[in-house]
């Protein structure tokens, strides 16, 4: 049996042996390194959202009707320097089927694009067509799906504002076959 010790290693020290040792193991892992595709303005704005994760971005948006009834929200939170995650949005069941929702999916994302995020996601009972399908309209894909112990079986959304990223997530799916571009990102 080898002996073999584990340490746990500052984050510098870490990166030492990660920098010198990545390419070799992941040489053949068929994935691509983000920062590669990204323009100035969006690395500068992935690193001001990461300075910001000490006090991460919400996004808290509230509808009202012309009478300034409450009639539904949106919110959600930075995960990371570059994701974030709409956590929950509601229509009032009397306000739906009148483009409320579309209208606050439209408002965080362009707020979210203007902060400078790279991708939204969200979570939603596989059900939720309410939901799914004007999100799919807005440009999210399906990306996963989870079952979980509290809300059964869900399918996340992924919107890419880079349109490099939302190709790429199209040539994994098998929507698209690989092109110039994403060969020559892949080293195919």
């Amino acid at each position: 049996m080898m002996e073999f010790e584990i340490r746990i290693l500052e984050g510098k020290e870490f990166d030492k042996y990660y920098q010198a040792h990545k390419e070799a193991v992941f040489e053949e892992d068929h994935s691509y390194v983000l920062w590669d595709i990204l323009s100035e303005e969006e690395l500068a704005n992935i690193k001001r959202l990461k300075e910001n994760m000490g006090k991460p971005y919400q996004l808290c948006l509230a509808a009202f009707d012309k009478d300034d009834n409450f009639i539904g929200w949106s919110w959600g939170f930075q995960e990371n320097s570059t994701t974030y995650y709409m956590c929950n949005s509601a229509v009032l069941p009397e306000y739906r089927r009148h483009g409320v929702y579309g209208a606050m999916l439209d408002k965080t994302l362009a707020i979210l694009e203007a902060e400078g995020f790279q991708m939204v996601y969200s979570r939603h009972c596989a059900t939720n067509n309410a939901v799914i399908i004007p999100k799919l309209k807005a440009g999210f894909l399906i990306s996963k799906m989870e079952i979980d112990d509290k809300f059964g079986i869900l399918i996340h959304l992924h919107h890419y504002f880079n349109e490099k990223r939302k190709k790429v997530m199209d040539y994994r799916a098998g929507q698209i076959k690989p092109d110039t571009e994403i060969k020559k990102l892949f080293k195919l």
